[in-house]
């Protein structure tokens, strides 16, 4: 699954749960999803190879 860094919290490796993958203003890409624990929204920008893997691995494509 995709992780990231929650702001909130300030933990590394969090894994997003119901992560969907976004396509940014300059054509880059990020993952999106909820921190299980403080229930913040986590953020986490990829490359076009990991966003693919992330979408076949079943986070949602959302662009």
């Amino acid at each position: 699954m995709v992780t990231g860094y929650c702001v909130k919290c300030k933990e590394k490796g969090v894994e997003l749960s119901g992560a969907a993958i976004n396509q940014t203003a300059k054509g880059g890409y990020m993952a999106k999803g909820k921190h299980q624990a403080c229930g913040t929204t986590v953020c986490a920008m990829m490359s076009k190879d990991n966003a693919e893997k992330a979408v076949k691995d079943g986070a949602t494509k959302a662009y």
